[in-house]
């Protein structure tokens, strides 16, 4: 294999080709580069498409909360792991809009809406029509997270004004099975392909620090990087252990880790917004302040993220000052 600390930026760039654009090989490759040179890379390719400055504010509320069928071992909201967390019926309308106005007041330009579903049913969907839509009247962008979709689902979403559809692939194909058993990554992948047929705009990610190795994160940016158009959005986890999941104990991940992935995700998806998500709460000021460096412009914004704590909008404004940085 080449020398990793020696590859010109050039012959990193993806070749021109529909798919597998990206070999995992060359990805572990940007990962192996001094940190220095790694982030200062990231930042070359940021600047040639985006404000280095400026970052988009979305805001994420849990619209039915608990409950979920599946078995994903990170999460808090599977009813097969005893986390504690109080199960709540799908929000009304009003409580929905009050939350959207609260986030715009409040700088977000996007609302997201997450819901512990496997798939949403023809009935689940329609009072979530009708929330896509108001939403979309207060002038905000909008984005939902319900599971896995059925055929013609996704065009309904998108008749009523979905801007994003949010479907994470969590993990790498090879560490996909230590994780989530319900499921199959070509599951995920088959709801994408409906959002995209759709029209609908794809917000897709996954998390980091599960147990998994370098390489199984180069092979997870390669699964986003390679899809055809690569994610719009791409949201960048950290795990947020919780107690009686399966992943409670896992050992998290070197910060500095964290922001490298950040650094390659933003080389190997030049036009996407990359996304600071979970796990911002246990992130310092100066760990935040190098993933932006590294090319993330975009965060959750708002002191919940469904069922876990995230840094309050005063915490983040005061930071953004310090920074310089300026709201999308």
């Amino acid at each position: 294999m080449t020398s990793h600390a020696t590859i010109p930026l050039t012959t990193l760039r993806p070749r021109q080709t529909p798919v597998q654009c990206w070999p995992v090989e060359d990805i572990e490759a940007l990962f192996a580069l001094p940190f220095n040179d790694l982030v200062f890379r990231a930042q070359q390719v940021h600047r040639e498409h985006f404000d280095p400055n400026a970052v988009q504010r979305s805001t994420l509320l849990s619209i039915k909360t608990g409950g979920c069928s599946e078995d994903c071992g990170y999460c808090s909201q599977s009813a097969r792991y005893d986390t504690g967390l109080e199960r709540q019926r799908l929000l009304p309308l009003d409580e929905v809009l009050e939350n959207a106005r609260a986030a715009k007041a409040k700088g977000a330009s996007r609302f997201c809406m997450g819901a512990a579903w496997r798939g949403p049913k023809d009935s689940d969907l329609e009072p979530v029509l009708e929330m896509v839509r108001e939403v979309k009247k207060l002038g905000l962008e909008t984005c939902v997270t319900l599971g896995m979709l059925k055929d013609g689902q996704a065009e309904r979403l998108k008749d009523a004004g979905l801007d994003y559809y949010n479907h994470n692939i969590d993990t790498a194909p090879e560490h996909y099975g230590k994780v989530i058993t319900t499921h199959t990554l070509q599951d995920r992948l088959d709801t994408l392909d409906k959002v995209r047929n759709a029209g609908v705009n794809v917000c897709c990610g996954g998390i980091i620090g599960m147990g998994e190795g370098q390489k199984s994160r180069a092979a997870l940016v390669a699964e986003l990087a390679n899809m055809t158009p690569p994610p719009d959005s791409v949201p960048i986890n950290n795990l947020v252990a919780i107690e009686g999941t399966p992943l409670a104990d896992v050992e998290g991940i070197d910060p500095l880790d964290f922001v490298r992935t950040i650094a390659v995700a933003r080389i190997t998806m030049p036009k996407s917004y990359v996304r600071l998500s979970a796990g911002r709460q246990q992130m310092s000021d100066e760990m935040q302040a190098l993933c932006f460096l590294a090319g993330a412009n975009s965060i959750f914004y708002g002191e919940r993220l469904l069922t876990t704590d995230n840094p309050d909008a005063g915490g983040d404004e005061a930071l953004f000052a310090r920074l310089g940085i300026k709201a999308i």
